[in-house]
């Protein structure tokens, strides 16, 4: 597949902005849809073809349809449809009287049904405005949404490793924003990227690439570069970065001035995703404040270095995830993912190198260079260094984040943290690093939390969410939601995976039980997919998928699903 002919627009002429995706969100709150004069005022302001920015108006689900002057988000995400079976979203529709995608016709109400909230931990959840609602009294709670809504419960975390590294601002071990000015006034760009490496720091997102790797590659290039801090956290059953850019949204911020500084990159973008408006605000604030106390500006702490630092919100896209459909965002074209190479370190945000991480492991950089990196090496694993954070969902006795040194195995997770699950429920399949991630079976839970071993036992750690599936929720259930996701976030830019998702859904609809004949279509479409997809998430949901099977080939070769 060629190289989207919009960013080459944007190579070509020149543009760096970064505004559209806000002035698509202005308009569409001040009008409740992005209409034709919109959209042409949009294009000449940013200097785009008006059809760029009516394919991204059209592409992301923020600006699908009108919205009404109460907007209703509904999570359908895994934890959700767990914790109350294919019932949440029929449940918001009959509250508010209307359906999903849909506004009612005095414009007072519209509801929209996305894949994840980021409340895994206390689902089902709705996201009234910007109020979430949680619990099982969801449907009752939306019909009195005009009434004081009870704030939504915090997010439990707790440090299960020798030593808080990503919660260690959470923890009060030490303050944010105490190694960055020693290191931007007294180190070089070498010497960090030195240690990081020495520290074996990986990407924390799914793709587990060396962080340094990737800064050096980046700091290669000649002339201006980027730093992205990459927020959105799409994955249903992962709610860590949201912890992080909400209760501790300065180390991220130093994290990714630190990521700057080892780059040489003068300008730094962090991207949160809309169905977090909080860790948007607070993100923003953060910055701000930063700004103030010197350290981001021209000439930071005295130095010769020019550091900023700008807030970009997304727009409703699971695959807006991946870095290059994550740039192409951030320019405000449609979230497509851009064949490779060229590398986003080489050609990136606006066609200049760009450095892309994940918040959490952003988060982790500061104690890196505070403790040392051989300090951090030898917490986890020697295959796989240092920590994580790992979420479990709300079916376990104790949901939450849970930061622990890689290679502790997955039954210390779900049994002595998690606690098993609550009471009246039995642990059937384990998903492991959402719905790319894949399922294991409680046969399974002795492999250790390592990428490596994961992938050996056909499941990729990806975010590092655990989401506990019960023994009432029966395979067909499973597998057709596993499909819906897929249909629903797949951007559609190579047919393999636009056309096979959409049969996947309906072969889960309607395949025979009691028989091989299910599993042999499905292995069918599956290998086509694998094979001919363009990205990552067309070449993951087969993955996912089989593995799905092979936990549940009992069950659906048996007629019981």
């Amino acid at each position: 597949m060629g190289r989207d002919a919009f960013a080459d627009w944007e190579r070509r002429f020149g543009s760096e902005e970064t505004g559209v995706l806000q002035r698509l969100h202005d308009a569409t709150a001040d009008h409740g849809r992005v209409d034709r004069r919109e959209l042409h005022a949009i294009a000449e302001e940013f200097r785009l073809p008006v059809a760029a920015v009516a394919g991204a108006a059209g592409f992301y689900a923020d600006f699908g349809g009108a919205r009404g002057t109460r907007h209703v988000r509904i999570c359908a995400g895994t934890s959700c449809f767990v914790s109350a079976g294919a019932h949440t979203v029929p449940l918001a529709e009959a509250a508010l009287g209307v359906a999903p995608g849909h506004t009612s016709p005095d414009g007072s109400v519209s509801l929209t049904e996305v894949h994840c909230l980021g409340y895994c931990y206390a689902s089902p959840t709705a996201l009234d405005g910007h109020t979430p609602i949680t619990g099982p009294d969801l449907g009752e709670r939306l019909l009195a949404a005009e009434h004081p809504v009870a704030a939504a419960p915090a997010i439990p975390y707790r440090v299960a490793s020798r030593n808080a590294v990503v919660l260690a601002g959470l923890t009060g071990e030490v303050r944010s924003w105490q190694v960055w000015p020693h290191v931007v006034t007294a180190e070089s760009p070498g010497a960090v990227r030195a240690e990081v490496a020495l520290a074996g720091l990986r990407g924390r997102g799914g793709a587990e690439f060396p962080v340094a790797d990737k800064w050096r590659s980046a700091a290669r290039s000649p002339g201006p570069r980027f730093v992205v801090a990459n927020g959105d956290e799409g994955d249903p059953g992962s709610f860590c970065d949201r912890l992080l850019m909400e209760s501790d949204p300065d180390r991220v911020l130093e994290g990714l001035a630190l990521a700057g500084f080892a780059t040489g990159a003068s300008r730094g973008v962090v991207f949160v995703r809309s169905e977090y408006p909080v860790a948007v605000a607070r993100m923003q604030a953060a910055v701000e404040a930063a700004r103030a106390a010197g350290h981001l500006g021209c000439g930071v702490h005295g130095s010769s270095f020019d550091f900023d630092v700008e807030v970009v919100q997304g727009a409703g896209s699971y695959v807006a995830g991946e870095e290059t459909a994550l740039l192409h965002a951030l320019q405000g074209l449609r979230g497509g993912v851009r064949p490779r190479p060229p590398y986003p370190t080489e050609s990136g945000l606006a066609g200049l190198p760009t450095a892309v991480n994940n918040v959490e492991t952003l988060a982790a950089v500061p104690w890196v260079l505070r403790h040392g990196g051989a300090t951090y090496a030898k917490l986890g694993d020697q295959r796989e260094t240092g920590t994580k954070l790992v979420c479990l969902s709300q079916r376990f006795r104790h949901p939450g984040v849970y930061e622990v040194e890689f290679g502790v195995p997955l039954r210390y997770l779900v049994d002595t943290l998690g606690g098993g699950l609550k009471p009246g429920f039995r642990l059937r399949a384990l998903q492991i690093g959402g719905p790319l991630g894949g399922f294991l079976s409680p046969d399974d839970l002795d492999v250790p939390l390592l990428a490596e071993a994961l992938s050996k036992a056909g499941v990729a750690l990806g975010h590092g969410s655990l989401v506990a599936i019960d023994d009432q929720i029966t395979a067909r259930e499973l597998l057709q939601h596993v499909w819906s996701f897929a249909a629903a976030e797949s951007c559609g830019a190579c047919t393999p995976c636009r056309v096979g998702t959409r049969r996947g859904r309906e072969m889960a609809a309607n395949f025979p039980t009691g028989s091989e004949q299910i599993l042999s279509q499905h292995e069918k479409l599956l290998e086509v997919m694998s094979v001919a997809s363009m990205c990552a998430f067309g070449r993951g949901v087969p993955a996912a998928v089989r593995s799905l099977l092979r936990v549940y080939r009992d069950e659906l070769t048996s007629g019981d699903a």
